[in-house]
């Protein structure tokens, strides 16, 4: 009779690390059926769009600023310093209009952020399944999950998608990080 009720201890331990740990891997595949489905509702409960907004918009604030910083025509310049006083509103205000579900549908069926100017980014071609995206995962810490998603016509661009624990075992994306250049 101990030996079963140690054997059920151990089994029950074993079902909270399985469910534990295996829980973002069942919401990032949850995240990608959404995107490549158009599911909008599903979209909505797995972001986090007030904390998405946020992490897009640091990145591509440090994105313009460091771009500035390097450019002479803006470093020298008198109106350069204005540029990046007003670039992150400018961003900020970008990102709050454009950044929605179809937008993170997008992100995550192409690996890449849209372009602003396209008219409806969540719209895949007609005919087209899209570009090839394999996804690596890897916990940041026991909190945050980092999934890598790699378009493998360009293996060298990839776009990390982070999503953020929310109680035991709920999941949403809450952040991104660009490739680099």
């Amino acid at each position: 009779m101990k030996g079963l009720f140690k054997g059920l201890i151990g089994l029950a331990i074993l079902g909270f690390l399985v469910a534990y740990f295996g829980s973002p891997i069942l919401t990032v595949r949850a995240l990608v059926a959404a995107a490549e489905a158009g599911d909008e509702a599903a979209l909505e409960r797995l972001v986090d769009f007030p904390a998405f907004r946020d992490s897009l918009k640091d990145e591509l604030t440090a994105r313009l600023m460091a771009e500035a910083r390097v450019d002479p025509r803006v470093r020298d310049s008198g109106l350069g310093g204005l540029g990046m006083i007003l670039g992150p509103m400018l961003v900020g205000g970008a990102v709050d209009a454009l950044v929605n579900a179809p937008t993170v549908a997008a992100i995550v069926r192409t690996a890449r952020v849209p372009d602003p100017t396209d008219r409806d980014p969540g719209a895949p071609a007609a005919g087209d399944d899209g570009p090839d995206i394999r996804q690596t995962y890897g916990y940041r810490d026991l909190n945050t999950l980092a999934v890598r998603l790699t378009n493998v016509e360009r293996p060298n661009q990839t776009l990390k998608l982070l999503l953020t624990r929310q109680g035991l075992f709920d999941w949403k994306l809450t952040g991104i990080d660009l490739p680099a250049g």
